[in-house]
């Protein structure tokens, strides 16, 4: 068996790799498993020194790294090269917060002695996905590394080049080997990997679907998960917002990776007063945008990274149209010639609750628009999905606004400007866009065995 990259903008195959059999797999967990017993006595000052020579590795092979990205996904090539810098700089911030998130603390609690630590967990599996294949991967795998953690990646099938780059880079800025070691193994064979006694945790980012998939083999074998899922995010346009201001947001934070991102802006929430002024101008930016050849610098919008991921997303506006949606954007959807799996943006308005694609995520370029009345009837309907990652709110009130973001069902809100995920805040989100966090203090704190020693 073996995995193949696309070049999505050319349908040209990138690269094919070999699967690693049955055997490989034992070989390579045992050769891990053996490299963190060893990983989790280095003094916490070397691994910090290791990661922040990460950085610079990132940042001297950005070009390359960021070239693959965009030739394995798709992903505009002044995206892949920021996804690359952005790794770099959470190198930084997760060496520079890990000394003081990780000391021991001393409790008062009647004994002589109470010390809290916090020990590695062992040897985590992630399972990665394609749309931020270096970004997705490194901020699970920095803060895990730097709490004395072994890593295994089994990346998406359509990305492994960017995985195995991962590994190497890992290896360049001198992590021992094994220490980081990539599986190339099919969906089959993962519950195999979960269930094995050397693996102690589980983190997976990618669909509801499969992370329910994950989180159950997780749980059938008591072992801890984070699972980062699906989203749809709303974001509410308040009738007293700056209307250039909430246009500027909305586009851009779906737009973003081509519209390929758990936390881009899938649902305009947009006060009813202000509804025809918005439509004409998001339709008119979305008309505006370049979409063509990635490697292009002045292209805004690439391909999706699939043709699949292409035929569900049409299929899904059709279903949309069918139920009373409009299209208000001029351009056609599928008008790029070629072979690339391209969609154009495409704004979707009168789509209401009962639409079917209320309650989906649409990964892609496209975005839906539903009126309402007043704030309670907005939070009724940011609420009303099965989704709760990230959501915005534009108003002119920050005391409004800060009140909308209360009553927000999500682990994530941004206020008066579009939703993105920050080195120093925590990521994740609830309901069926999973649970546990990344990032921040949070993020190293998701794979530490949280132990108490006292001394009677």
């Amino acid at each position: 068996m073996s995995f193949t990259s696309i070049n999505p903008a050319t349908g040209l195959v990138v690269a094919t790799y070999t699967s690693h059999q049955p055997a490989d797999v034992e070989s390579r967990i045992e050769q891990a498993f053996r490299a963190q017993y060893t990983w989790r006595n280095v003094a916490l000052s070397e691994r910090v020194r290791i990661v922040l020579e990460l950085a610079s590795v990132l940042e001297r092979h950005c070009e390359p790294i960021a070239r693959l990205i965009t030739q394995e996904m798709g992903k505009p090539l002044v995206q892949s090269r920021a996804e690359v810098i952005k790794c770099a700089g959470l190198c930084r911030h997760m060496a520079q917060i890990v000394p003081d998130v990780l000391a021991d603390v001393g409790i008062e609690a009647g004994f002589t002695e109470s010390t809290i630590r916090n020990d590695p967990l062992g040897l985590v599996l992630s399972i990665m996905p394609w749309n931020f294949p270096l970004w997705q991967f490194f901020r699970f795998a920095v803060p895990a590394l730097l709490a004395g953690n072994g890593v295994l990646l089994k990346h998406a099938p359509t990305t492994m080049g960017c995985g195995l780059m991962a590994a190497r880079l890992c290896h360049l800025a001198g992590l021992p080997e094994h220490i980081v070691t990539d599986l190339r193994i099919d969906v089959a064979a993962v519950e195999g990997v979960i269930a094995d006694d050397r693996i102690r945790a589980v983190t997976f980012t990618g669909s509801t679907i499969a992370g329910s998939y994950v989180a159950s083999a997780a749980g059938r074998h008591l072992k801890k998960s984070v699972m980062e899922l699906g989203g749809s995010d709303p974001y509410i346009v308040c009738d007293d917002a700056d209307i250039e201001l909430a246009v500027t947001m909305c586009v851009t934070g779906r737009m973003i990776n081509s519209g390929q991102s758990c936390i881009a802006a899938k649902r305009y929430l947009v006060h009813e007063s202000i509804a025809e002024e918005f439509i004409q101008r998001v339709a008119q930016q979305y008309d505006s945008l370049v979409v063509g050849d990635p490697l292009d610098t002045a292209t805004d919008v690439g391909p999706l990274a699939r043709r699949d991921l292409q035929q569900q997303l049409q299929q899904q506006v059709e279903v949309a149209c069918s139920h009373g949606a409009r299209i208000a954007t001029r351009q056609p959807m599928t008008s790029v010639s070629g072979n690339g799996f391209f969609v154009r943006p495409t704004l979707l308005v009168h789509v209401d609750p009962t639409n079917p694609v209320y309650n989906q995520e649409l990964f892609g370029p496209v975005a839906t628009v539903t009126t309402f009345t007043d704030d309670a009837h907005a939070v009724r309907l940011a609420n009303g999905t099965d989704f709760g990652l990230g959501a915005a709110v534009c108003s002119s009130d920050i005391s409004r606004a800060k009140f909308l973001a209360d009553q927000l069902e999500c682990g994530t809100v941004f206020i008066n400007d579009f939703v993105r995920s920050e080195p120093r805040l925590p990521f994740g989100g609830v309901k069926k866009s999973g649970y546990g966090r990344e990032l921040g203090s949070w993020g190293l704190l998701e794979f530490v065995n949280v132990k108490n020693i006292t001394i009677g």
